[in-house]
C-alpha cells in the first residue's frame, strides 16, 4: 500500500475520537424556484466553543494604488501576511455585502497532511476579502479560487456556500499541504428548483466533468489525488469526498445527518439515505441537493435552524438523555464516550448551544440591492435566538450587536449575545417548562417583523426611486431600532423566567401578572418536579436507598 495513504488512513482513524472537538457549522440552501417568493436563501450557524456573537460591519472604501491589505487569521487573529488592496471595496454587513452577495462556510478538516501553514489566505479572510470585492456568486468563485492559487491556502478543508439573488453555489476546497501552491476544489451550482446543505463534511462526491456552466473545478483536482495515492480509478469515477476527506461514522452521524434532517423536513422518501447516515456498507450516497415537495419560506428556514431531529430516528427530545432532564434536546461536550469499553457518540443537531451567531440570508433579484438583501441575524443558540432583519445597505450596527461591546469573557447586560445566553441557559436546566415562554416572545417578535416587511420595503422602494440615500437611512434606522428593541425584550424575558421559575418552583399567573393573595403575598407556587422516567432511573441507580419502608415495631 502507498505509504502516504497508510499514514492518512491511520490519521483518519485517530481523528474519530476527536472530531467532536472541532468548531462546527451548518449551512442550508434554497434555490430561487424552491422558495415561496422567488428569493434565494442561505442559512448559517457559526458554532464554536470560543466564538463571540456580534455583527461585523465593513464600510465601503476607496484605496490608493500600492495600498496593501493585511491578512489576519479569522480564528486565531495571527498575522499571515498581506495582499494588494482593491481600488474600491464594497460594504459588508455580517456575511452579506451591499450587492446581496452572501458567503457562509463549514469546516471539515480532511486529510491532515494537506493543511498548508505556509499559505497566506485562511478561510475567514477568503470570505471577507471576497465579499469586499465581488458582486455576484460567479465573480466570488473566481476571486476565491484565484486568491488561494496566488497566495496559498492555510486552513483545513472547507465547504463554502456562495449565493446572490439568482444563483447559489457550493465550493469544496482543500489545500495541498505545501507540496504545491494553492488548493484543489470543486464548485457546483445548486439547481434553482432544489435545496442543498452541508455541515462539516464535504458533500461533493462524483460530479459532472463536462458541465462547465454548472460545475467548475481545479484542473488538478483529480491528478493531485492520483499523485498523493488517494485515487486510482477512471476520471468519471472520481469521488472528491472519498479522496480528500473519507468519512468516519462520526462524520456521517454528526455532520451529514444534519443535512439529511433538512432534506427530510421538506422532501419525502429520505429514509432511503438512513443506511448511508448510519455508515452501512454499500448504502446509497445522499446527494448534494434534492428537489423539495413544497416551496420553502424564510420563516421555514429560520425554524429549520432550530432543529433537533424532531420526529426522526435521531430525535433528541425523546431519548433517555432528554426524558431524564426536562426533555432538553442538548448534550454537553464531549460528544464521544465509552461504556464497557464500547465507543458511543451523542447526536449533533443543527441547533446547538455553542453558537456564536446564526443567520438566514434572503436575496431578491426584483428589488434594489439595498432593499432586496436581508440578513435575518441572531446571536447564540438558533433555537432560542431571535432573527432580526438587518438590511444589507445598513451603515450602522445596533449597539447591542456591535463588535467590541463585550466579549466571551466579559458579561455585558447591554449585549444581545449575553442577554440571549441568559435566556437560553436558564431554559437548558428546565427546558419543557420554559421553552413555551420563550417561543411566545420569539414568535411575537419574528411574526411582527415578517408582517411588517412588505410595508417597510414598499416605503423604502418608493424612497429609493428619488433618493437612494434616504432609503438606506430609513432601512438602517429600522434595523437598528428593531434590534435594540429585541435585546430589551429578551432582557425582560430573562427577568421573567428568573422570577417565574425561581428555586424549582413555577409561580402562578393571572391577567399577565404573578398572582398574589388579598394581602399581597405570593400565592403558593406549583412544583415543577420530575417525570416518571427520572424516578425510574433514580430507583435503578440507587436500589432501596430511597425506598419507604414500614416502621418496624
Amino acid at each position: 500500500m502507498n505509504k502516504n495513504l497508510t499514514k492518512t488512513i491511520v490519521a483518519a482513524i485517530a481523528a474519530f475520537a476527536t472530531w467532536t472537538a472541532a468548531d462546527a457549522c451548518t449551512n442550508l440552501l434554497v434555490g430561487k424556484k424552491a422558495s415561496t417568493d422567488g428569493c434565494t436563501i442561505i442559512t448559517y450557524a457559526a458554532d464554536s466553543h470560543t466564538l463571540y456573537g456580534d455583527l461585523q460591519y465593513l464600510p465601503a472604501a476607496d484605496h490608493r494604488a500600492g495600498d496593501m491589505r493585511k491578512i489576519y487569521d479569522w480564528d486565531s487573529g495571527l498575522y499571515h501576511g498581506e495582499i494588494p488592496e482593491a481600488a474600491h471595496t464594497y460594504a459588508v454587513i455580517g456575511n452579506m455585502n451591499e450587492h446581496q452577495l452572501t458567503i457562509a462556510e463549514s469546516t471539515w478538516g480532511g486529510r491532515p497532511e494537506l493543511e498548508d501553514k505556509s499559505g497566506i489566505i485562511d478561510y475567514g479572510s477568503l470570505i471577507y476579502v471576497t465579499l469586499q470585492r465581488c458582486k455576484t456568486a460567479r465573480e466570488a468563485l473566481k476571486m476565491m479560487t484565484d486568491l488561494v492559487a496566488q497566495y496559498g491556502y492555510c486552513s483545513e478543508g472547507e465547504s463554502f456556500s456562495i449565493g446572490d439573488p439568482n444563483e447559489i453555489w457550493v465550493l469544496d476546497l482543500i489545500g495541498k499541504g505545501g507540496k504545491e501552491k494553492g488548493a484543489v476544489w470543486v464548485a457546483q451550482r445548486i439547481p434553482d428548483d432544489c435545496i442543498a446543505a452541508h455541515a462539516n463534511h464535504p458533500r461533493t462526491h462524483t460530479f459532472p466533468l463536462k458541465d462547465k456552466e454548472n460545475c467548475i473545478y481545479s484542473k488538478d483536482v483529480i491528478s493531485f489525488a492520483r499523485k498523493m495515492g488517494y485515487f486510482s480509478g477512471k476520471d468519471s469515477e472520481f469521488d472528491f469526498e472519498k479522496a480528500y476527506a473519507p468519512a468516519s461514522f462520526g462524520d456521517l452521524r454528526g455532520c451529514d445527518a444534519r443535512a439529511w434532517s433538512f432534506f427530510n423536513r421538506f422532501a419525502s422518501g429520505m429514509d432511503r439515505y438512513l443506511p448511508y447516515i448510519n455508515g452501512k456498507k454499500g448504502a446509497e450516497i445522499m446527494p448534494l441537493y434534492i428537489k423539495h415537495d413544497r416551496k420553502i419560506s424564510v420563516r421555514d428556514m429560520q425554524n429549520m435552524m432550530r432543529d433537533h431531529f424532531e420526529g426522526t430516528p435521531f430525535d433528541m427530545t425523546v431519548d433517555p438523555g432528554a426524558k431524564m432532564n426536562f426533555d432538553v434536546p442538548y448534550r454537553w461536550r464531549p460528544m464521544d464516550f465509552k461504556v464497557d469499553s464500547v465507543d458511543y457518540i451523542q447526536e449533533r443537531a443543527i441547533a446547538t448551544q455553542q453558537t456564536g451567531w446564526v443567520f438566514t440570508a434572503q436575496m431578491r433579484s426584483w428589488l434594489p440591492d439595498a432593499v432586496g438583501g436581508v440578513l435575518w441575524f441572531g446571536v447564540d443558540d438558533a433555537n432560542t435566538a431571535v432573527f432580526v432583519p438587518m438590511y444589507c445597505c445598513m451603515t450602522e450596527v445596533p449597539a447591542s450587536y456591535a463588535r467590541g461591546n463585550g466579549d466571551l469573557l466579559t458579561l455585558n447586560w447591554d449585549c444581545a449575545f449575553w442577554v440571549n445566553n441568559w435566556v437560553a441557559n436558564q431554559a437548558y436546566a428546565r427546558y419543557n417548562q420554559m421553552i413555551g415562554d420563550i417561543r411566545k416572545v420569539q414568535g411575537d417578535l419574528e411574526n411582527g417583523w415578517a408582517t411588517a416587511q412588505a410595508g417597510i420595503e414598499a416605503k423604502a422602494v418608493a424612497a429609493y426611486q428619488t433618493s437612494p440615500a434616504k432609503a438606506i437611512e430609513m432601512l438602517t434606522n429600522y434595523s437598528v431600532d428593531e434590534a435594540q428593541k429585541a435585546t430589551a425584550r429578551y432582557r425582560k424575558l430573562g427577568e421573567y423566567l428568573f422570577v417565574k421559575y425561581l428555586d424549582g418552583n413555577i409561580k402562578k399567573e393571572k391577567d399577565g401578572k404573578f398572582e398574589r393573595n388579598e394581602a399581597g403575598t405570593p400565592v403558593q407556587p406549583e412544583f415543577g418536579g420530575y417525570n416518571q422516567e427520572y424516578f425510574d432511573a433514580i430507583v435503578r441507580g440507587s436500589g432501596d436507598r430511597l425506598r419507604v419502608f414500614p416502621i418496624e415495631k
